[in-house]
């Protein structure tokens, strides 16, 4: 259709690329407010801000529950050293842990720098907490109840005795079990869990592994970067339990 001397179909189509085109400008600066600023892959230098298509502003946010504020993007590395060294000197080249791998952070034992407060509930109560905190919660009549059974390791041998379940309150769940490995007590993601009516079966790490599991500061909460390191934990041994696991399947 046109109107007089313009056309209004191609000036709605040069509109709309118009607006298309900001649009990607805007949601490509927008999603670099975490895991940044990038640094080169090779001496780890951090590239300088600027550009169209790299960071934008930073920006404070405001956290619920009296948090304080979260500024994004900032450009400070995390204080972390990393506990491993590369094999191969190419762009791309993995990094092999130094250390104890379940714990230096490496490959499937990463973990993030969370918060050190609880996961919140939308009432501002910790999300998740041992199952006798909230009388809401319990187990169905025709589950296998977690409590007072053997917890069987990746090798066979038994870590501990289950004596607690942690629950998501959120979403009405068991998210942790608290096994009682006799010096101490540790948590045990559920999601890697396999409940028979005898026993509870985790093959993500050896019996003997249970005594480094990161422990906890509280017995009635975990934080968020508790919760990485637990996690963070038992997945690594997925890879680095067992010196088989780390070999080709062909």
């Amino acid at each position: 259709m046109a109107n007089g001397n313009i056309d209004v179909a191609e000036l709605a189509l040069l509109l709309f690329v118009l607006f298309f085109v900001t649009l990607l400008f805007y949601l490509r600066r927008e999603d670099r407010r975490e895991g940044y600023p990038l640094e080169d892959a090779m001496t780890g230098h951090i590239n300088p801000p600027g550009g169209p298509l790299n960071t934008a502003e930073p920006k404070t946010f405001k956290l619920p529950f009296g948090k304080g504020t979260a500024t994004a993007p900032h450009n400070n590395r995390d204080a972390f050293e990393l506990a491993g060294e590369r094999r191969e000197p190419f762009d791309g080249a993995p990094y092999f842990p130094t250390g104890n791998p379940l714990v230096d952070g490496m490959g499937p034992a990463g973990y993030a720098d969370r918060a050190k407060y609880p996961d919140m509930t939308a009432h501002g109560t910790a999300r998740i907490v041992p199952i006798s905190q909230d009388d809401d919660i319990t187990v169905a009549p025709l589950s296998t109840d977690p409590r007072g059974l053997k917890l069987v390791a990746a090798d066979g041998k038994v870590a501990g005795t289950i004596t607690d379940l942690w629950v998501d309150r959120a979403e009405h769940m068991i998210r942790y079990l608290e096994v009682d490995i006799g010096e101490k007590k540790v948590l045990a993601p559920m999601a890697m869990a396999v409940v028979r009516k005898d026993r509870v079966m985790i093959d993500a790490i050896n019996a003997a592994d249970y005594a480094g599991v990161p422990a906890l500061a509280s017995g009635e909460e975990i934080t968020r970067y508790e919760e990485e390191r637990v996690v963070a934990y038992f997945g690594g041994g997925y890879l680095y339990a067992k010196e088989c696991r780390q070999e080709p399947f062909v």
